[in-house]
């Protein structure tokens, strides 16, 4: 299964934070909000499929997070769990702990802001539009 959005990335971007990377709705952003990469997303939570949110509370799921821009690609490998409320209105936040929370969409994920592609970050920078894909 797989779900695909497009948002956009803005000058603050830092790519910064060792153990979170997040995905808004908000539009601005500081440059202390060192671990979101896109911002303006028309989606949230509650627009993803349910069969994609009922296999993300399976704690053997595996999901993987694509993310495209003009001239980069990476992926996030991370897992769910049954805990995981995935109802938050504007932000998804995937984590290399277990900390669960209503922004939490994957848990002991591979990467962070801080590990993303040079090429993908500055094309967000540029506030080129960033492809996101959930694949469970």
């Amino acid at each position: 299964m797989e779900y695909t959005f497009i948002l956009t990335g803005h000058p603050n971007i830092t790519s910064k934070h060792k153990t979170t990377l997040e995905l808004t709705k908000d539009i601005e952003i500081g440059k202390t909000a060192d671990c979101i990469i896109g911002v303006g997303s028309k989606i949230s939570m509650e627009n993803i499929p349910k069969e994609i949110l009922n296999a993300i509370k399976k704690e053997e799921t595996i999901i993987l997070l694509r993310l495209e821009t003009e001239n980069g690609f990476d992926e996030i490998k991370g897992y769910g769990h049954p805990e995981l409320t995935l109802d938050h209105p504007t932000d998804m936040v995937t984590r290399k702990s277990t900390f669960k929370c209503s922004r939490t969409l994957m848990i002991n994920a591979d990467k962070a802001a801080y590990d993303i592609n040079n090429k993908l970050i500055e094309d967000l920078k540029k506030s080129k539009d960033l492809k996101v894909t959930i694949i469970i």
